[in-house]
């Protein structure tokens, strides 16, 4: 089937990001390529969906975007430059280079349009659900029948090894229990960690656990624009926290 001309420019973005994620990684002589560039295609369609404004990186409407896996952080300078933020080409090629505006992993602070720190696997899950637990009480305070001041989701980017790690299991957990419905867990699911396949020491059903966990699942193709056009409008609607399994290839490109 022929690709319509919204796909069509969504795989030339995808591609676009996926060769600035491999020059970067490819000039720093380190880094990690293969989760930015399989995460491509979901980030462009998140990229219609995400309200943010790169002139004013803390606009207080914004939505909150947590990318739990710290090391894929070509993916996040990325899609910062392409976005309009104050990140260069040259901070691009810069990538992992001391007191660079891209180091290895993402700082608060540091870089316009990062949202938190993040390197141990599991922390960006926690700081997502302590985003989503702000929010939830901020919009208790100050929102009315006439006037809805907070209004925002929290999406998180995470993989195969957050999802191992326990801190992970307990801030999900709580955000299961809150019913935290601004909360989207978008899971790289390519089966692969840094120490080979996630089947080498992980094979519980991840559906099954956040559903057990009072969440919301839906699973796609992570590299079908339709279809992560589809789940994620349906889960701005949702009535709890939501999860989208996404199956990815890494390093498709």
């Amino acid at each position: 089937m022929a690709m319509t001309e919204q796909n069509t420019m969504r795989k030339k973005m995808a591609n676009t990001i996926r060769f600035l994620a491999a020059d970067m990684v490819q000039k720093a002589n380190s880094g990690h390529p293969g989760a930015p560039m399989g995460l491509a295609d979901i980030a462009v369609v998140l990229s219609e969906k995400l309200k943010h404004n790169p002139k004013n990186p803390k606009w207080l409407g914004r939505d909150r975007l947590v990318f739990s896996g710290g090391h894929g952080s070509a993916l996040i300078y990325s899609l910062l430059h392409l976005w309009g933020y104050d990140v260069s080409l040259e901070d691009l090629k810069q990538f992992r280079q001391l007191d660079s505006k891209t180091p290895g992993h993402p700082e608060y602070g540091h870089t316009p349009g990062v949202e938190i720190t993040t390197g141990p696997l599991g922390q960006g899950i926690a700081n997502a659900v302590g985003f989503a637990m702000a929010e939830a009480f901020t919009k208790a305070q100050v929102n009315s029948e006439t006037c809805e001041l907070i209004d925002h989701k929290v999406y998180c980017l995470c993989g195969d090894g957050d999802l191992q790690e326990g801190i992970s299991y307990e801030a999900c957990a709580l955000a299961g229990h809150l019913g935290l419905s601004d909360l989207i867990l978008i899971y790289d699911s390519n089966a692969i960690t840094i120490e080979g396949d996630t089947s080498i020491a992980w094979s519980e059903d991840v559906a099954k656990r956040f559903e057990a966990q009072n969440w919301n699942v839906m699973k796609i193709n992570g590299h079908c624009y339709d279809d992560i056009e589809k789940v994620l409008d349906e889960a701005q609607n949702a009535d709890k926290p939501t999860i989208i399994i996404a199956n990815t290839i890494i390093g498709k490109g």
